[in-house]
């Protein structure tokens, strides 16, 4: 992935005890509409792939953990991997991360990332979100 990017009501969300990020289900999804930081407050706003050829509705979960040293927090998950069977799925250009968990606001987005161009996954092939040692901190 290329770009991070945080959606601004994630940092209102955080003081409104929205997010229990050690024990809520954070799940990333594809999508090819361009996201707004600004704009975008729940999963609903940012258009998902059509769900097809082993893409899962919703996106995955990211098997999150939240941890905290010296001042900062760390996001860290499972690396996602979608693998087309039977066809393909996209295309896709942005990775959104969200809450699964909260009932109000219903899936509150987090952020997301901009591969920079979209790409379709043909059959056989897949497409791993891969988010290095840690999804994000906080500082």
């Amino acid at each position: 992935m290329v770009a991070y990017n945080k959606i601004e009501q994630f940092v209102l969300d955080l003081g409104l005890k929205v997010h229990e990020l050690n024990a809520d289900v954070i799940k990333v999804y594809a999508s090819n509409t361009p996201p707004s930081a600004s704009l975008d407050l729940i999963k609903t706003d940012i258009l998902e792939i059509t769900v097809e050829n082993n893409y899962p509705s919703g996106g995955s979960d990211t098997t999150n953990t939240y941890t905290e040293a010296t001042g900062t927090g760390t996001l860290a998950g499972m690396d996602v991997t979608w693998s087309a069977t039977g066809g393909s799925f996209g295309p896709l250009q942005y990775v959104v991360l969200y809450n699964d968990t909260p009932t109000s606001p219903v899936d509150p987005l987090i952020a997301w990332w901009d591969r920079g161009s979209a790409v379709t996954i043909n059959d056989g092939e897949s497409f791993t979100v891969d988010f290095g040692a840690s999804i994000f901190t906080l500082a």
